[in-house]
């Protein structure tokens, strides 16, 4: 007798996602906001947070990246800070799929550029601030210096790169309590237990988070000197690096 494969299981807002194949393109995109935003404690605040940023970096002819747009929650509200300014904002994402939908969401912006590419390849001009809201973390570990330095040598002197991670603990004993209160969190916000447990499984090999050291490393590395949390939650962490 041959097993037939089971269907994938659903990881949350009707996304299904098996062993090690968590993927951001196909019907991802249409539930994804709402399911982040579910996923990813402060994820309201740490848009805000960046929008706030921006003020100390953006003004008049100034060029903003963000780095993995997915649907243009942030870049939307970073256009609309700024609107009295003559800003170039350009939201970059690989799937197609995502910056379809990041279109319809936002709609005809002026000053937003929405552009289908990988974030390694791209060909960047100078900028003062860069985002990347829990993007990186999804590269694989080869290519992610790379991506840093590029990152790097693309800003202004004096420019910003904002920074959001899941990062992993110091330690076996840190990474154990992390571990089971993200869990918790999950369970507060209403998904059960087969629905964290495939979201978890899904994602083995695709997202490799570092831990707070390891990306402060990838920074320094890159030359970046001057760096600080600006946010922090457990296992989640905005990094502020500025050239």
């Amino acid at each position: 007798m041959t097993n037939k494969p089971s269907a994938a299981p659903v990881v949350g807002e009707s996304i299904a996602a098996g062993n090690a194949s968590w993927t951001f393109s196909g019907d991802v995109s249409s539930t994804f906001t709402d399911h982040v935003r579910r996923s990813v404690p402060l994820y309201d605040s740490g848009h805000d947070l960046a929008c706030k940023i921006g003020d100390y970096f953006l003004q008049d002819g100034s060029v903003c990246y963000e780095l993995g747009v997915s649907t243009g929650s942030l870049i939307r509200q970073l256009s609309s800070r700024f609107s009295d300014k003559n800003i170039k904002f350009v939201g970059i994402d690989r799937e197609p799929e995502m910056i379809e939908q990041a279109r319809s969401e936002i709609g005809d912006l002026a000053n937003v550029e929405l552009v289908v590419d990988d974030i390694n390849q791209f060909e960047y001009e100078p900028a003062d601030f860069i985002v990347s809201y829990y993007s990186v973390q999804f590269v694989p570990p080869k290519r992610r210096q790379e991506l840093i330095n590029r990152i790097y040598n693309s800003l202004n002197w004096g420019g910003g790169f904002l920074l959001f991670e899941k990062v992993r603990a110091a330690d076996a004993r840190f990474q154990d309590m992390m571990v089971n209160l993200y869990t918790d969190f999950k369970i507060d916000q209403g998904y059960d237990n087969d629905e964290i447990v495939g979201k978890t499984r899904s994602l083995k090999g695709v997202m490799e988070p570092f831990s707070t050291q390891g990306n402060l490393d990838l920074l320094k590395r890159a030359g970046f000197v001057d760096m600080m949390t600006v946010q922090k939650y457990v296992c989640f962490e905005g990094f502020l690096a500025i050239k």
